[in-house]
């Protein structure tokens, strides 16, 4: 499907099938197309807030290109305010490229990469740490892709997080088997917006479209304080068997040492469960901050820096 035959009754937004919100600028001069996404996660709300002010800030006439953004990927998600589908319980990064014939995750995944992906020539997923969890405010991109790279340095995050291995099932795996470059950003999460992280979004997506020529001006640059390098998955972090009550002094971005005690979890009286202790040393890239924990969670991801 071509951009012309996608934008064909298409004002302003509109609910695409399964039930995706879409919203399309298309620039007065021809271009490249960046495609944005939010609330691949139901209950990430920074980008969902971020692509809307975006958009209410642009005027098509500045723009040679075209711009498409989908605040709310998980229509179901974001009702029932939650990280998985209340569906099927599936998690959207985790089913791509998904089936036409699955489950309501996977059919969703399956529109998305075949009907809306392929139309981008670059692609941001906006994430953050949600409800549950809080991270570092950072862009990440593929370290294998040197287009992908140049995105996120012209993003302008002060920490940048880059992967040498795109675990299957993300959307952007699914732009990386497309050969379009990619990134992805992180916020603090607790389930709410900070302003510094609306206007953290809002000056990155500026640059995005500054560094694609879709929009003329200088980037905006930020000097980068941190740069981690490690795979970033979740899936792989520190996690329990147990439910109970987490106590740790973490922050994220701080260096631990192998052996050093993380954190610990009891019973509601206050008797040790299980203390976590790090298995290697790095940078603290993830911690669960609510301090509820369900067996299986994760708990703590640790990273390394770029040598």
């Amino acid at each position: 499907m071509q951009l012309a035959e996608f934008a064909a009754g298409i004002i302003h937004r509109f609910l695409y099938p399964p039930n995706i919100p879409v919203l399309l600028a298309r620039g007065t001069s021809p271009g490249p197309t960046l495609l944005v996404t939010a609330g691949v996660h139901g209950d990430e709300y920074e980008g969902m807030r971020a692509i809307y002010d975006w958009f209410a800030s642009l005027d098509p006439t500045q723009l040679s290109g075209n711009i498409i953004a989908i605040p709310v990927l998980h229509v179901a998600a974001f009702h029932a305010g939650a990280r998985l589908s209340p569906l099927d319980g599936a998690n959207l990064a985790r089913v791509f490229p998904g089936n036409p014939d699955g489950s309501p995750t996977e059919v969703l995944a399956w529109h998305f990469e075949r009907e809306i992906l392929p139309l981008a020539d670059a692609y941001i997923d906006l994430h953050s740490a949600g409800t549950s969890f809080v991270m570092p405010q950072l862009a990440g991109y593929d370290a294998s892709d040197p287009a992908s790279f140049a995105l996120a340095d012209a993003f302008g995050a002060s920490v940048l997080w880059g992967h040498p291995v795109i675990a299957p099932g993300r959307t952007v795996s699914a732009a990386k088997s497309r050969r379009i470059p990619w990134i992805y950003t992180e916020m603090r999460g607790a389930g709410r917006v900070h302003p510094d992280d609306l206007a953290f979004l809002l000056r990155g997506l500026r640059n995005a479209l500054r560094y694609l020529n879709i929009l003329p001006g200088e980037l905006e640059r930020v000097p980068v304080e941190h740069h981690l390098f490690g795979d970033g998955n979740v899936d792989a972090s520190i996690t329990t068997t147990n439910r109970g009550f987490l106590v740790t002094d973490l922050a994220p971005l701080q260096e631990v040492r192998q052996g050093q005690l993380l954190g610990a979890l009891t019973d509601l009286t206050g008797n040790l469960i299980e203390s976590f202790h790090a298995p290697v040393s790095g940078v603290i890239a993830l911690i669960h901050a609510r301090p509820l924990v369900d067996s299986g969670e994760p708990l703590f991801l640790i990273t390394q820096r770029k040598s």
